[in-house]
């Protein structure tokens, strides 16, 4: 079988990949090409080319925009506005027969999916019905396409369920989606998946801002059942480092094209491309700490041509920094046997009912200047903590003092003064940005709440700072959230951040979902306006390497209490705690 990658060192011509495996041939696609119609024809998939084999897997990487997922849900047709105009896409059926996909009618479409070809979503909450228990929801697939009565359907969910590894089957076959964690929910979904025994699986982005010990359990798992039943596999991400651990063959895709195909180790061990290149270098290394990260714009220019030779890149990623502290003796933040605690009832007669103590008496200070980083799985406590010490969530007990006064005994006029010293950054920019304002309104809104600037004229004019700050262009000033990327509107939570002239910024994921290449320029401004403004930072992830970059300190939580804290180079490179230890081993290299 012969395809073709983008490997030349010149970028220039492709070059054959020969497929020397075993394997049923499951998937070859030729030369797909898609475009939207909408007011004028865009060119969203041009001569996309790969193939896959039985009980193999192919990473399909890039950056938000790429085509990625375009492409896989081309190949399940979901996509109504797309016009496919080129190509073909033969899967082999477990008939015997090969079909081209985007030739079948709807009822032959039907019969595939869920059953011989079935797909994994990126957000599992958003994919699962809210209204239905988890278990009927994959018991429906079953009674589909298998014909099961509902009692054996439920009974194989149990089954199923015990496959993906999920605590108490029956209890969770009950629950609601939302009564589950985020890794419980993808493993769900996962069980609905291979509820059929798919020839083919399709994960679009499957562990994309879940824990590294979660997402290390979830590719493990889809190893372990393509093992078992030898079921071909397609894996959507950004992140090269999870590609390296699950996929045998990788797809390295930039604006609707394919720029290098081949062998995981052929491609990210010698990148061809510079669009490649560029893909790794964004990412924090596990193995060196650099002062700035590179970004795409390094390698690639705006028209996408090459900005940077191999040896140029070379010159960029080995080029390792000293990990200073940037704290002074000055406390600014100081928190005393904190605890936030969930739950809990009084009973009149009988024992009380005990809550959940998510935070459970946490001390520690947080020095002027520096990025304090907070890292742990979801649950530990880390985002209770952080809305803890705005008040936003009101602690049980404990001590938060802030430059020495007592913030738990504030009025509420006097917390609004300080708050405007405390700013948040959420994880989700999109949810946290009203979308009936403009950017303008949005930056404008926190400084007349705090009574800045003496009049609308001098605020508007401080927006344009703003927006210049973080990088974003005057002319944004009246355009609406849902009309930036992922990236940009980060940008704008940030620029919000900092229209109030915070001292201390406390960051909740900020990054976790981000593309590896937006995510570098992101933390790569938080560290300029660190310096700029003199700003101190408490950084809250689950990503230690990102955590590592970006942090003078690092506090480590599990089940609201701190496992460590220290230097960041020394928490890192010499854990005391074995949970620190599973962590970091967790992270993909």
């Amino acid at each position: 079988m012969v395809d073709f990658e983008m490997t030349s060192k010149s970028g220039s011509a492709p070059v054959p990949h020969v497929d020397t495996s075993g394997g049923e041939l499951i998937l070859d696609v030729r030369g797909l090409g898609v475009s939207f119609h909408q007011t004028t024809p865009v060119r969203v998939l041009e001569d996309i080319s790969f193939h896959i084999k039985s009980g193999r897997t192919l990473g399909i990487v890039g950056e938000s925009g790429s085509g990625k997922s375009v492409t896989a849900m081309t190949l399940m047709r979901l996509i109504d506005s797309a016009v496919i105009d080129a190509g073909t896409a033969f899967f082999s059926a477990g008939d015997g027969e090969r079909k081209n996909l985007l030739e079948l009618n709807d009822s032959s479409l039907r019969s595939l999916r869920g059953n011989e070809i079935a797909m994994v979503f990126q957000e599992p909450m958003t994919s699962l019905n809210p209204v239905y228990t988890c278990g009927d929801q994959v018991a429906e697939t079953l009674m589909l396409h298998k014909g099961l009565k509902r009692r054996d359907a439920q009974d194989e969910v149990i089954r199923l369920f015990q496959r993906v590894k999920l605590p108490r089957p029956k209890e969770m076959s009950a629950s609601y989606p939302h009564q589950l964690s985020g890794g419980q929910k993808q493993r769900v979904m996962i069980a609905m998946a291979i509820a059929c025994k798919p020839r083919l699986l399709i994960a679009d982005e499957p562990t994309t801002a879940l824990d590294v010990t979660v997402q290390s359990a979830i590719l493990d798992l889809l190893r372990e059942l393509q093992a078992e039943t030898g079921m071909a596999m397609i894996f959507i991400t950004h992140d090269l480092g999870v590609v390296k651990r699950i996929a045998d063959d990788v797809l390295v895709m930039y604006r609707g094209k394919s720029v290098e195909y081949g062998p995981v180790a052929n491609v990210l061990d010698n990148p061809a491309h510079a669009y490649t290149r560029g893909l790794m270098a964004c990412r924090p290394s596990v193995n060196m700490h650099l002062q700035r990260l590179p970004v795409m714009s390094d390698f690639m220019n705006a028209d996408g041509s090459v900005a940077k030779t191999q040896e140029e890149y070379s010159s960029i990623t080995e080029a390792p920094a000293a990990l200073g502290l940037s704290k002074e003796d000055l406390s600014l933040l100081t928190v005393n046997g904190l605890e936030v605690t969930f739950g809990g009832k009084r009973r009149l007669f009988g024992r009380d009912e005990p809550g959940v103590h998510a935070v459970d008496r946490i001390s520690f200070e947080v020095f002027q200047g520096e990025t304090l980083g907070l890292v742990g799985e979801s649950g530990c406590g880390k985002t209770t903590l952080g809305r803890a010490l705005l008040r936003l969530m009101e602690p049980g007990s404990g001590s938060i003092r802030y430059r020495g006064q007592e913030i738990r005994s504030m009025g509420k006029e006097e917390m609004r003064a300080t708050r405007r010293k405390m700013q948040l950054i959420f994880q989700d920019p999109y949810s946290s940005l009203n979308p009936r304002l403009t950017v303008g309104q949005t930056l404008m809104e926190p400084m007349e709440v705090h009574g800045l600037y003496a009049n609308r004229k001098l605020r508007f004019q401080k927006t344009l700072e703003l927006l210049d700050a973080v990088g974003l262009k005057e002319e944004y000033v009246h355009r609406y959230p849902h009309q930036f990327s992922g990236g940009q509107r980060q940008r704008i939570g940030i620029a919000r951040a900092l229209a109030v002239e915070p001292e201390l910024i406390i960051c909740d994921e900020s990054v976790s979902a981000l593309d590896v290449s937006v995510q570098a320029q992101v933390l790569n401004l938080l560290n300029d306006l660190k310096k700029q403004r003199g700003l101190t930072y408490i950084f809250i992830s689950h990503d230690l390497s990102v955590v590592r970059f970006m942090s003078d300190r690092i506090m480590v939580m599990n089940r609201g209490r701190i496992e460590e804290m220290g230097d960041a180079r020394q928490v890192y490179e010499q854990p005391s705690s074995i949970y620190t230890r599973s962590l970091i081993d967790a992270i993909p290299r």
